[in-house]
């Protein structure tokens, strides 16, 4: 039988082209699936299997080789677990831990499980073989001989997993391979038409647990009290990705139960960011619409002696729950608690002093099931209810209620709630509520950045920054009015996969993505520094200025044409006046050859004045300098150029750490420059490059003359700003 397999052409699933092989199965491939796609099974039936692990599962139950995969219960479950430890081979820093794990695991052993080959074999030499050089590295070592004595084995009985190799993985790893043929079929019973693949830096082959497809509901929950962050994009596109993987449904809901710091503006900003990315999902809703429900919940957990109202102080409270002392109103009565509830409820003085708190475990190793908070007293009025409530769930408590209520399967969210896994289930639980599956996903972490929306709006409050789309946030808005395009930003995060692996990210690699995206297609434009420039009059040059109409971009018509003025006299910067001598011939871009007659300095030794001769009938191929020129005519325009810096000075901030005392003195400064005429023409948002300064995106478009056109400078990810930084 032939199989029809869809993939990732960045990511092709090794493990299932190889265990194709191993069991004698014809593989139909086709890479035709978008970027983080799990790896697809299609039947003539309309029936499709996803994601690595099922794929396995299913060719090794259909396989030829005795024993694949079909065996007892408990050597088939030592399957399925080596299954999902083969993904870990991917994980860098795993990567030797696991070798060692492996290789003294097989030191007694031929195969990975009993005593004839599984898909787990092939799985886990799959996982080894996917990273390229670093294990052929170690292959050639005697680091780990009971590994490579396996691995060695496996490839003497099945010499064409060597193809498979060459064709799927290169130096690098899984989707950097040699360039080879296309060929319908080359011997390995897979055909593929595309082999040319580029590595993909993390995957979504990841099963959630007990998913159904056309039954998984997923939701992203973002409290209003704040912007969406480059945080929130994460979670936000992992909901949606698992959502539409499974058929399932994405919920957007807004956990408004904090009203001190939530307002419409947020939410209005969230919609509006979660539209500009592409989010698409059922409503949105609010913990708000359930709060008559929450409150019936918190009744009827007092009345079953499962939370209690307590009064001790703040402090107190925290360090009782740290040292695992009871309160002293654990165990008071039933119609103690409820009475002290009305209170809260009424918004009293005496209701002020109390909280609901859940009667869990104070004893629990994990302190999050230490009688959390469920409720408390805040009369301030809600954005959405006014003064309706004086009481408000924590997030503790209505998160998980409204998720059970509103049909959502799976909880995914980052990996800093683990510890509260444990106290969601219980919650829900002592609830008498439908279980909810949470999922852990690794938090989005970025040097020199801060993504606590306590901190940010710190930077706000005290007018560190214009708001929160100021171009040095982390929040979606401020990193697209840096000049991020919305693409680059979601292939970032697609790239990143569904790991739960914790990494601390550099931002040049979001940058050099972006770059690859604008470059192609922004216009051109050139710029000279105010400051030190000089004027170079070119003695044979044009009497009369003359225009020439060109194109923006050379090799792309969509960015339109500009007109450039030719003149007798035209400017430079000053760094490129400083570098050439008497005698020298240069290159102006875009015009042709001159050669430099005088240079003229005044006292301190600072170039003034340049005088030369045009040669355009000299090579470009000769000359050293390379210079970008304007010439000297009033329609110039102004600029500020605009470099940001980080708002921190410690790359990674420690929990103990306090950010005030890290602050960047200096994280804004502008360079003014004379700009060409067509810049007038320049849109706010319009991203473009100006010839060798760099990628700029327009924050304030031309208005007037005497008020300049703000553009900032957007990061490439390699090269340093020509923009000076002021010296301190």
């Amino acid at each position: 039988m032939e199989v029809a397999l869809a993939y990732a052409e960045e990511a092709p699933p090794l493990s299932v082209f190889a265990t194709a092989i191993v069991a004698g199965i014809s593989i139909k491939a086709d890479p035709e699936l978008p970027l983080g796609s799990a790896p697809t099974f299609s039947f003539p039936s309309g029936e499709e299997f996803h994601g690595t692990g099922i794929l396995l599962r299913y060719l090794g139950r259909i396989a030829s080789v005795p024993e694949f995969y079909n065996r007892d219960a408990f050597a088939t479950a030592q399957i399925d677990e080596w299954l999902e430890y083969a993904t870990v081979f991917s994980a860098g820093a795993e990567f030797e831990k696991s070798c060692t794990y492996v290789d003294n695991y097989l030191s007694l052993r031929t195969f990975v499980v009993g005593y004839s080959l599984s898909v787990a074999d092939i799985a886990v030499w799959s996982g080894l073989a996917g990273t390229g050089q670093r294990w052929e590295s170690i292959r050639k070592s005697k680091k780990f001989q009971n590994l490579v004595r396996w691995y060695n084995s496996i490839l003497s009985e099945y010499p064409v997993l060597s193809e498979v190799i060459q064709k799927y993985v290169g130096r690098r790893g899984i989707g950097k391979p040699g360039l080879v043929n296309k060929k319908e079929n080359d011997g390995t019973g897979i055909k593929d038409e595309n082999n040319e693949i580029e590595k993909a830096e993390g995957s979504f082959d990841i099963d959630l647990p007990d998913a159904e497809f056309g039954n998984l509901c997923t939701r992203f929950p973002p409290g209003p009290s704040g912007y969406l962050h480059i945080g929130h994009a994460k979670a936000a596109l992992l909901n949606q990705y698992f959502a539409q993987r499974y058929k399932g449904r994405l919920i957007i809901r807004f956990d408004d139960t904090n009203p001190a710091k939530e307002s419409n503006e947020f939410v209005e900003n969230i919609l509006n960011d979660l539209d500009r990315l592409g989010i698409k999902g059922e409503g949105p809703t609010y913990n708000s619409d359930y709060f008559p429900q929450l409150m019936e919940m918190a009744e009827k957990l007092i009345s079953e002696g499962k939370s209690y109202v307590d009064d001790t102080p703040r402090e107190q409270m925290q360090k009782e729950r740290m040292d695992g002392i009871e309160s002293v109103n654990r165990n008071n009565s039933v119609e103690q608690n409820m009475a002290l509830w009305k209170e809260m409820v009424a918004g009293t003085e005496r209701g002020k002093q109390c909280c609901l708190r859940g009667k869990l475990d104070m004893q629990a190793a994990n302190k999050s099931l230490r009688d959390p908070v469920y409720y408390r007293c805040n009369p301030i009025s809600h954005h959405r209810v006014g003064s309706k409530y004086k009481v408000y769930p924590t997030y503790d408590f209505a998160c998980p209620y409204v998720d059970s209520i509103e049909g959502v399967t799976h909880a995914l969210r980052s990996s800093e709630y683990h510890d509260r896994n444990e106290q969601y289930y219980l919650v829900l639980q002592d609830m008498g509520l439908r279980k909810v599956h949470v999922w852990d996903f690794s938090r989005l972490n970025f040097v020199y950045t801060l993504l606590s929306k306590r901190k940010l709006q710190w930077f706000v409050d005290n007018g560190k920054v214009e708001g929160w789309d100021d171009p040095r946030f982390p929040t979606v808005q401020g990193i697209i009015r840096r000049g991020l395009t919305v693409e680059a930003l979601k292939q970032f995060i697609l790239s990143q996969g569904a790991s739960k692996n914790l990494n601390l990210m550099e931002w040049d690699k979001l940058w050099t993505m972006n770059k690859k995206i604008i470059d192609p297609t922004c216009p051109r434009h050139t710029a000279v520094f105010q400051e030190g420039r000089v004027l170079l009059c070119l003695t044979n040059g044009p009497q009369e200025p003359f225009v020439r109409i060109a194109p923006r971009h050379k090799k792309y018509e969509g960015a339109g044409k500009k007109a450039t003025t030719y003149t007798q006299e035209i400017w430079l910067d000053g760094a490129d006046a400083a570098a050439v001598s008497e005698g020298e011939e240069v290159t102006l871009m875009d015009w042709g050859n001159a050669i430099i007659k005088h240079v003229e300095k005044d006292k301190n030794g600072t170039i003034i004045h340049l005088s030369g001769v045009l040669h355009l009938e000299g090579s470009v191929k000769t000359t050293k300098l390379k210079l970008t020129w304007l010439p000297n005519i009033s329609e110039l325009v102004n600029l500020s150029l605009v470099e940001l810096d980080h708002l921190i000075t410690k790359k990674k901030l420690e929990e103990t750490d306090d950010f005030l005392e890290v602050l960047n003195p200096c994280t804004r400064w502008e360079s003014l420059a004379i700009g060409d005429a067509n810049m007038r023409n320049l849109k706010r948002g319009e991203i473009l490059q100006l010839e060798r300064k760099g990628y700029f995106r327009c924050d304030v478009p031309y208005l007037r003359p005497s008020k300049p056109i703000v553009l900032i400078a957007i990061p490439d990810g390699r090269k340093q700003s020509v923009l000076k930084r002021p010296s301190s």
